[in-house]
């Protein structure tokens, strides 16, 4: 059975393609699903649509998400008994 998906070839800076290839790895794919679904995210509006739900949740709990961080972080901003100075 022959694979109905094209080959091309891109050319990137060795910093970009290692990147690149770190943040497929991060997200469990192989740098060529990465890079075709950064694609498919860009040219559907898919990218643009999750970035607006981001923006929407910060905006309607952004304060509550900042009390709870500073709660998280309470513990561990305060000088521990024995501590240096």
């Amino acid at each position: 059975m022959v694979s109905p998906k094209k080959q091309t070839q891109v050319r990137l800076e060795p910093d970009v393609l290692a990147a690149g290839k770190d943040a497929a790895a991060a997200r469990g794919l192989d740098f060529n699903r990465y890079v075709e679904r950064l694609i498919i995210e860009d040219t559907t509006g898919a990218r643009a649509a999750g970035m607006a739900a981001a923006q929407r949740l910060i905006e309607e709990h952004g304060a509550f998400l900042d009390d709870l961080e500073q709660q998280l972080d309470a513990p561990y901003a305060q000088p521990q008994p024995g501590a240096a100075a």
